[in-house]
């Protein structure tokens, strides 16, 4: 890392535009590199960015124009990436709406299924209790057929319900 004491910022301008290089800042330098501040400074601190020290203090890094122009990179304000930030977080959102609707729209289908399988379930216990007469015993005994509960054992939806 080199320190020019007594640079200015237009002189620094000058030397990144003829010697082919974007001059930024450390901020404006991780944005387009797609990582922190911090990295930008390890990397200026390891050599691998080219950096130089403002007169007011401002830590310049030196971008090859090369690299800019591939990136196609371009300066954006705090509130392009708030904005950018925003159009995300709805854009996930929605795709999120989307899958609960599709999860909801199911459940309501097995629900529905559910509930046209109860009215049969009552009829087919209700013809079991309307057996004819004698078939509730074996012949010849007084004990219930297997299977046949007697009115006090029945199930609670049927107590319940009337069935």
């Amino acid at each position: 890392m080199s320190h020019y004491g007594g640079v200015g910022e237009d002189d620094v301008q000058d030397a990144g535009r003829d010697a082919g290089v974007t001059v930024v800042t450390v901020a404006e330098a991780a944005q387009h590199l797609g990582i922190t501040k911090e990295a930008v400074r390890k990397r200026i601190s390891r050599g691998t960015l080219r950096s130089d020290k403002d007169t007011d203090g401002t830590v310049r890094v030196y971008i090859p124009a090369s690299s800019t122009a591939e990136a196609g990179y371009q300066p954006i304000s705090a509130n392009d990436a708030l904005i950018s930030a925003r159009d995300e977080t709805i854009a996930a959102l929605r795709d999120q709406l989307e899958a609960e609707r599709q999860a909801n729209s199911e459940h309501r289908r097995l629900l529905a299924a559910a509930l046209e399988r109860i009215p049969q379930a009552i009829e087919a216990a209700e013809t079991v209790e309307e057996a004819p007469e004698g078939s509730g015993s074996h012949p010849g005994t007084d004990e219930p057929q297997e299977g046949v509960l007697p009115p006090q054992e029945r199930s609670w939806w049927r107590r319940m319900f009337g069935g």
